[in-house]
């Protein structure tokens, strides 16, 4: 691996503003509390920071960040110290004060990990199924198929119709 790319705070400091929403709803996606969050997303921008190469384009640092972002969170979700959390000390404990509290957003956070992260890219970040694919190293065929079951098993959960475009 090469040395990483230096950059300027003044570099740093606008790809963060430019990106800091985005990559703390995604780790909130699959962390489901804020301090985890914040932890999370500081690494993410700690490897940004120590680690990265030159982007192509916005799109390119976005996916880069995303990928980043999501390796970071299934780390910590496979932490060792995490296994051995009693879940029902947080059973009354919802920290979604800067995401949208509502039955799909539930439905959505309560997915496989697996479909969470392709119709939240999907939807909520407007990526197409090539994008996704090239995202999380997937055959395009496996990002459609996973729509397609993430859309199943959301329209049991919640009912009504979910847009396939």
């Amino acid at each position: 691996m090469g040395k990483p790319l230096l950059r300027t705070d003044k570099e740093i400091t606008e790809i963060y503003e430019r990106q800091k929403n985005t990559i703390y709803r995604v780790c909130f996606s699959f962390l489901k509390n804020k301090a985890d969050t914040e932890d999370a997303v500081q690494e993410t921008f700690f490897r940004l920071i120590t680690k990265s190469h030159a982007f192509e384009s916005m799109d390119h640092e976005k996916a880069w960040l995303i990928r980043t972002a999501t390796n970071v969170c299934k780390d910590t979700l496979r932490n060792w110290w995490r296994k051995r959390e009693n879940l029902d000390d947080y059973e009354n404990i919802h920290s979604y004060e800067t995401v949208e509290n509502d039955n799909v957003i539930d439905a959505i956070m309560n997915l496989r990990e697996k479909y969470k992260t392709v119709v939240y890219l999907y939807y909520y970040e407007g990526f197409n199924s090539v994008e996704i694919a090239k995202i999380l190293n997937k055959p395009q065929s496996t990002i459609r198929n996973y729509l397609h079951e993430a859309r199943n098993i959301l329209r049991e959960k919640i009912g009504g119709e979910i847009n396939e475009e």
